[in-house]
Formats: structure tokens, sequence, C-alpha cells
């Protein structure tokens, strides 16, 4: 079996979001993957396609496998860093606004 991975770090997506996206994926064929984030209407689904198209990319490139034996194999949302940033609010007061971020980790494979 052989397996190629693809790492994109720091993306300004909070991980909840970006699972969503990662739900419709996990399992599938690549060719059927790349399908539904292309037509989904998830901000998640565009960023974590970038993602998926490199480690597709290793996969022909170090292995020498054809794009239509390969399956996803591991989908993978982390939490990255967090910004922390303030709004004014009324009367003098503030109110913290948490800037999440991610990490995308994503296996494609072979079957045998």
């Amino acid at each position: 079996m052989r397996e190629a991975t693809a790492k994109t770090k720091y993306v300004r997506i909070s991980p909840r979001k970006a699972r969503l996206a990662a739900g419709l994926i996990r399992g599938k064929d690549v060719e059927d993957a790349l399908l539904q984030l292309l037509y989904s209407n998830l901000k998640g689904g565009r960023l974590l396609k970038k993602t998926l198209d490199s480690a597709i990319a290793n996969a022909e490139t170090l292995h020498s496998v054809q794009r239509r034996d390969l399956k996803v194999k591991e989908v993978r949302i982390d939490a990255g860093p967090t910004m922390k940033r303030a709004k004014s609010k009324s009367r003098g007061g503030r109110v913290p606004v948490l800037k999440r971020m991610s990490h995308f980790t994503v296996v494609v494979g072979t079957e045998s």
C-alpha cells in the first residue's frame, strides 16, 4: 500500500467549520472527493481542495501511481493558534474576538 501526505498549516478558518468539508471526502475516491469539494458551497471545501490536489501530486510524483487508483485514506483538521483581537462595545467596554486557525493533513493511498 502506497501513501502520500500533504499538510497545510495556519489556514485562516476555524477547525469546526473546516471539519464540515472534511467529512464530505473521508474514505472516497480522489476523483469523487475533488468533485465534491469543487461543487460544495463551503470555504473549507475550497481550501481543503488545494491540500488534496497537493497530496495527489505527491502520490503521482513519488510513487508513480495513477490518479484513478487513489483513495482518501485520512483527513485530519487540527486546531492551530488563535489570534486574539478586541472589538469595542458600548460604554467603553470591549469584547474579545478569537480568530482561529487550522492545520490540514490529507493522506491518499492505493487500496492494496
